[in-house]
């Protein structure tokens, strides 16, 4: 029998067959399913698995259709390392990771892989600099297109019983530090939610509910050092992240300790 179906749009997945979403009849059902599930079950979002399986430009046609209140996309992919080092430029990712959210014409956000990565290498190297590209800001998708970066520092696969790319152990609170005042929107992992974890990540969410720091925050990097990051945020929020030292400058405001924790502390302006 002679196949009927058009070339994939993207790459392979080996556990799953191709869908051929470039067929009329294929859209239609997957919009009326997706439809489906909106109004009658009840979803108010989508999180799409393995988006780099098929070319951008659907994903609008379903978001369009079923208007989701929320849609983020996982494109992951290797980062750049040479000789097994992690380079410090990882434009080239993050750009595969903005490439797609365009061809989405940005109607989905992304799970910002990036940041994870660098993230990775910063905490257990103690190589806080990365945490800085090269024009100053953070070096992940959230540093060009924060509104579209959905920030994480472990998932399903990553870490649970599954562990493909676990966040390096007993840092993962400086992990959150950083990803629940930064810009982008924080996913915070089911699993930390219930573990010695759970007071920290709600302080943390707590004081970025207080502050009204939101996706489109502002960053200014003030720190990008071997042992210490720090950063203020809309000029409410300051945070250091690292075994270095860092104190918020007491001349231009106020600041009060907010909370803290190993190798962790917030401040907020009062």
């Amino acid at each position: 029998m002679q196949g009927r179906g058009n070339k994939s749009s993207g790459d392979n997945f080996h556990a799953a067959p191709n869908i051929d979403h470039s067929q009329e009849f294929v859209r239609k059902d997957l919009k009326e399913w997706l439809c489906w599930l909106r109004e009658e079950i009840g979803y108010d979002g989508w999180r799409l698995d393995f988006v780099r399986g098929f070319w951008g430009g659907y994903v609008k046609d379903y978001m369009d259709a079923s208007e989701p209140y929320f849609a983020v996309g996982e494109y992951w992919d290797s980062l750049s390392y040479t000789y097994g080092e992690m380079d410090y430029n990882q434009d080239a990712h993050r750009q595969r990771i903005i490439d797609w959210i365009n061809a989405t014409n940005g109607t989905a956000g992304a799970f910002d892989v990036t940041t994870k990565g660098i993230l990775h290498s910063a905490l257990e190297r103690c190589e806080y600099w990365r945490l800085s590209d090269q024009k100053g800001k953070p070096p992940g998708v959230v540093g060009w297109w924060p509104s579209r970066a959905v920030t994480f520092i472990e998932n399903h696969d990553t870490g649970s019983t599954q562990g493909h790319w676990r966040f390096p152990n007993g840092k993962e609170m400086q992990g959150y530090a950083y990803i629940l005042t930064h810009p982008g929107t924080p996913a915070v992992f089911y699993d930390h939610i219930f573990s010695h974890h759970r007071s920290g990540i709600a302080s943390l969410i707590s004081l970025r509910n207080r502050k009204k720091i939101h996706c489109r925050s502002t960053v200014k990097i003030v720190k990008a050092e071997r042992d210490v990051y720090a950063a203020i945020i809309d000029e409410k929020l300051a945070m250091k992240i690292g075994p270095g030292h860092y104190e918020p400058p007491r001349e231009s405001q106020r600041w009060s300790v907010a909370l803290e924790g190993g190798d962790y502390k917030v401040w907020e302006a009062s």
